[in-house]
């Protein structure tokens, strides 16, 4: 099986702090893989670690077959990523946004304009294309995100809580487009605390917690080896340790 995403003993620490703690992570290519965790659980530190955001600790990474610290600008120009803090320029405009992506990534400018109409028509953002990203809507920005990271036709997309904070029309052209994505081969790398979402749309997943790697692979096979019928948020407050337990009612309310 290939893999787009392999780590080996991952760790990565913030003084005495352990955020990562030794996770080996196995991504199929081709899969959407949902990576699942409580809050502070590590997931964006393992994002930031496999982008080049953050240098490990210690252990191996594979993307797309290449070693990250060997040979990281082979990787950037594989990959794109959605961080969760989005990182846009707000005194660029949307156009001014994916141009500036399409050069950083060596496009010609005919290819950048192309590619930028494109996703702007296709994320519904055509008429914003002349505004500054200062003035756009948190849903816009995640859009415009999605775009940047789309826009160099990467093979691998890193998501890190895409679905935050955006309303059900800008949650479904994000959803119909990650499909389309994996449909025509690419691998999604996803967190998200909207496990029905993830159910919905993984074929894989990863669980973690405290920083350990506590469960990973098929949807359906850890389903099978949970409880019968058990849906995945269930399946996922056994892995990390929660209860299940009614909501304490309050007598002032």
């Amino acid at each position: 099986m290939s893999l787009a995403v392999e780590t080996r003993g991952l760790t990565r620490d913030f003084g005495s702090f352990r955020a990562v703690d030794g996770i080996d992570l196995a991504v199929p290519a081709g899969s959407f893989y949902g990576f699942l965790g409580p809050n502070g659980a590590g997931k964006s530190t393992t994002i930031k670690c496999l982008t080049g955001l953050l240098k490990p600790g210690g252990g191996t990474m594979r993307i797309l077959g290449i070693d990250p610290l060997e040979d990281p600008v082979a990787v950037k120009r594989r990959i794109g990523v959605v961080p969760e803090d989005l990182a846009l320029f707000d005194r660029l405009t949307g156009e001014e946004t994916l141009m500036f992506v399409a050069q950083i990534h060596g496009l010609d400018a005919a290819t950048g304009r192309a590619r930028s109409s494109d996703l702007l028509e296709l994320m519904d953002l055509k008429g914003a294309g002349t505004t500054l990203v200062t003035d756009f809507s948190h849903g816009m920005r995640k859009k415009l995100s999605l775009a940047a990271a789309l826009l160099p036709a990467p093979k691998l997309l890193f998501l890190d809580e895409p679905f935050e904070g955006i309303d059900a029309v800008a949650s479904r052209q994000i959803k119909d487009l990650m499909q389309s994505f994996v449909g025509r081969g690419g691998t999604i790398f996803l967190t998200s605390h909207i496990l029905e979402i993830v159910e919905r749309l993984s074929t894989h997943i990863g669980v973690i917690a405290h920083g350990k790697l506590v469960a990973q692979g098929a949807i359906g096979e850890l389903r099978a080896g949970g409880a019968a019928g058990a849906t995945l948020e269930e399946l996922f407050i056994r892995l990390v340790g929660g209860e299940a337990t009614p909501a304490t009612s309050l007598d002032w309310i």
